[in-house]
């Protein structure tokens, strides 16, 4: 892949391989009440992952549903990015705009190892 240039992320980031739920907040074309994403890598920012399926809109509020340590969280976040990886499956970068302040304290005690 080459170098990408400097990291300009906020925050570090944990990989996972978790399955997360998502469900669309908001109203937008084709429901994702009960979808399930493949998670790639989490933050107290955000997080990564790939849904197959349901067309995702920029700017969208989705509700997820993941794993930290042993416990079940649940965030809103906005849909900053989404790219296409194949005519099913899309990339998804989400932004929390709102997250339990201790379950960011989970993922920020992870991510320092």
């Amino acid at each position: 892949m080459g170098n990408r240039g400097p990291d300009r992320r906020k925050y570090p980031r944990i990989a996972t391989e978790q399955m997360i739920g998502v469900a669309r907040v908001e109203s937008a074309p084709a429901p994702v009440a009960g979808s399930l994403a493949h998670g790639r890598d989490l933050s107290t920012g955000g997080i990564r992952f790939e849904i197959c399926g349901p067309e995702i809109v920029l700017g969208e509020v989705l509700r997820i549903y993941f794993n930290v340590e042993d416990e079940t969280v649940s965030a809103l976040g906005r849909v900053v990015w989404a790219t296409e990886l194949d005519s099913f499956t899309t990339e998804v970068g989400l932004e929390f705009v709102e997250i339990d302040p201790l379950a960011s304290e989970w993922v920020e005690r992870a991510a320092r190892g």
